[in-house]
């Protein structure tokens, strides 16, 4: 008698495979407005059990997506077919200037081993206590101090994947795969590429300037070119000084204006909060501030501090020294997601598509334009935080819209906008179910060609996480 998938994965896996109601419907969500009820959950034990799971995907004609803590907005870790847990994929070691993970560990767990050596790896997503590495690296993941350390494809060395052949590959140690994928590379029209300094959409093979940067079109490619089991990744000594400015400001348009010249102060950070978020800030602001800016500087203390107040049109609310009163500020701009979701009715609350674009440092002043013009058209409202040093808003709608084709236009008008910007449709949560279809508008179809040139590479069957930045087959 011919065995069934979930029979077969049972027969092989050495890990758990789960297929009853309550584990497919825990598997079906993450943390956006999605649902998508797989066929089963694989829990692997190590890289045979991710080897047999893509075997039985291709001899059941089914597909794999892999999923790390759940904590994406956009629905990038769902899919109908094996969910791929690697969660048990934990393992870490610390290096003099480099740290090697599996793509299970926690960042949060990460950051206390590695604050034990001074050290810190850089990317910080406001829920990087929750969120493993192996979800980082397939979104390529920010935060706030990517203004000045970069984004995840900025701080990895090198990693070990497996392909949708089941092959497992090092980039770029693989020098084979290394020289196609850089050859294919070569072939992109730089032009339709956003000028912004962080970007999640599509595949990143403008970043390839050789064979040697081959491991970065794995970076923010959501599991469809290949499972990562563990990455090399770069990590930095603690800064021994930190300073963060809490600025008040009664205009938005000002703020965004200011955000240019504090940028050439070189802060570690910059990041920007409205006024429905401050209002959950338990703390004494104005009454005529509309927004707040947290300018942070981890070098040049002194000097940036004379430098700031020259520049900034705003009100120094707060100057802040202490590492725990640092920590204390940072945590309230962290919650901004949280206050944003306190601040609104359940049924006002609109599928955040348009939560995550980026445009250059000179046109954030439109990006509220934009915003302001959409409300008005549509009868919707914002909410709006994120890191406006690198140009990057995290934008929540809410309102009574009832039908499905409104947030269609709406999204069309804003990334359209955002395009004719120079901008990206997604800075640093990717794609997923939410802006996939967007993805062909945002490159042009000479480099949309080239991305479906990589996934037929690397993936040529198409199982790994279908339709996610390009159509599978």
């Amino acid at each position: 008698m011919k065995k069934s998938l979930i029979e077969y994965l049972r027969t092989e896996i050495e890990g758990d495979v789960l297929s009853n109601e309550e584990s497919r419907d825990y598997y079906s969500v993450d943390s956006s407005s999605y649902q998508v009820v797989p066929k089963v959950a694989v829990l692997a034990n190590g890289q045979k059990d991710i080897a047999i799971t893509i075997k039985a995907a291709k001899k059941f004609n089914t597909t794999v997506t892999v999923r790390g803590t759940g904590t994406g907005l956009v629905g990038s870790a769902l899919n109908s077919g094996i969910i791929l847990d690697l969660k048990k994929l934990n393992k870490s070691k610390i290096g003099k200037n480099y740290a090697q993970v599996e793509s299970g560990v926690i960042k949060g767990l990460l950051d206390k081993k590695l604050e034990l050596q001074k050290k810190f790896f850089p990317p910080n997503p406001s829920i990087g206590a929750f969120c493993s590495i192996g979800g980082m690296l397939g979104n390529n993941s920010s935060g706030s101090r990517s203004l000045k350390y970069g984004s995840v494809i900025d701080n990895v060395l090198e990693l070990t994947m497996i392909d949708g052949n089941g092959r497992v590959i090092n980039l770029p140690k693989n020098k084979k795969i290394g020289k196609k994928i850089f050859e294919i590379s070569r072939n992109i029209d730089k032009e339709r590429f956003p000028c912004v300094s962080k970007n999640s959409s599509g595949y990143r093979i403008d970043a390839i300037k050789n064979e040697k940067d081959a491991h970065k079109i794995i970076l923010g490619s959501e599991g469809t070119l290949g499972i990562i089991l563990s990455a090399k990744i770069k990590i930095q000594n603690i800064p021994k000084r930190k300073i963060l400015f809490v600025l008040e400001y009664d205009s938005v348009i000002q703020a965004a204006k200011d955000c240019k010249g504090i940028l050439s102060t070189r802060p570690s950070a910059m990041e920007f909060v409205d006024k429905q978020i401050l209002k959950h800030i338990p703390q004494k602001f104005d009454k005529k501030t509309n927004c707040l800016l947290f300018v942070e500087y981890d070098e040049r203390v002194s000097e940036n501090q004379k430098e700031l107040k020259a520049i900034t049109n705003g009100k120094i609310r707060k100057t802040i020294h202490t590492d725990k009163q640092i920590f204390k500020w940072w945590r309230y701009r962290d919650l901004s997601l949280h206050f944003s979701l306190k601040s609104v009715k359940k049924e006002e609350r609109i599928p955040q598509i348009i939560e995550d674009a980026a445009v250059p440092i000179e046109k954030i002043g439109r990006v509220f334009s934009i915003i302001k013009q959409i409300n008005e058209k549509f009868n919707t409202k914002s909410i709006i935080y994120g890191h406006i040093g690198d140009g990057n808003l995290h934008i929540m709608l809410y309102g009574n819209i009832q039908k499905t084709g409104t947030l269609k236009k709406i999204s069309r008008k804003f990334f359209s906008e955002i395009i004719r910007c120079s901008g990206t449709i997604t800075a640093e949560h990717g794609d997923g179910i939410a802006r996939s279809e967007f993805v062909k508008e945002q490159y042009g179809e000479r480099n949309f060609e080239i991305f479906r040139e990589l996934k037929k590479l690397l993936d040529p069957d198409g199982i790994l996480n279908p339709n996610k930045i390009v159509p599978s087959k």
